[in-house]
């Protein structure tokens, strides 16, 4: 993908497959961040409360990530291992055929959000 400056061109960038994902993503996420700021970083869009990006998500070629803060992924590892996801030390990747539950997006936004002292 190339770069982008905003969420609605990065989810247009996006391989069609995942499009619909990233849209519940960010949706889901502002929701439940309303206070936060929508921006690109790193190359992924993202929302950031003050100084601390809280939750980020990226689409690559055979799967899509979440990213949250680390303590949001380990208070929540048993959830994220009972809904067969994959976890690395800051994101879940899925895919369209096995998602992150909406209300675990949820949760772990919030828990970012916690740990980021938002």
């Amino acid at each position: 993908m190339t770069t982008v400056t905003d969420h609605d061109a990065y989810i247009a960038a996006a391989p069609e497959p995942f499009r619909p994902s990233l849209e519940r993503l960010r949706a889901i996420l502002a929701r439940t961040l309303p206070e936060a700021e929508e921006i690109v970083a790193y190359d992924m869009p993202g929302f950031r409360i003050g100084d601390a990006v809280v939750a980020s998500y990226a689409a690559f070629s055979k799967q899509c990530g979440l990213y949250v803060r680390s303590a949001a992924i380990s208070e929540h590892a048993d959830e994220i291992a009972a809904a067969g996801l994959r976890a690395t030390k800051t994101g879940i990747t899925f895919t369209p055929r096995r998602p992150v539950p909406d209300d675990l997006v949820g949760r772990l936004a919030r828990a970012s959000r916690s740990d980021a002292g938002a």
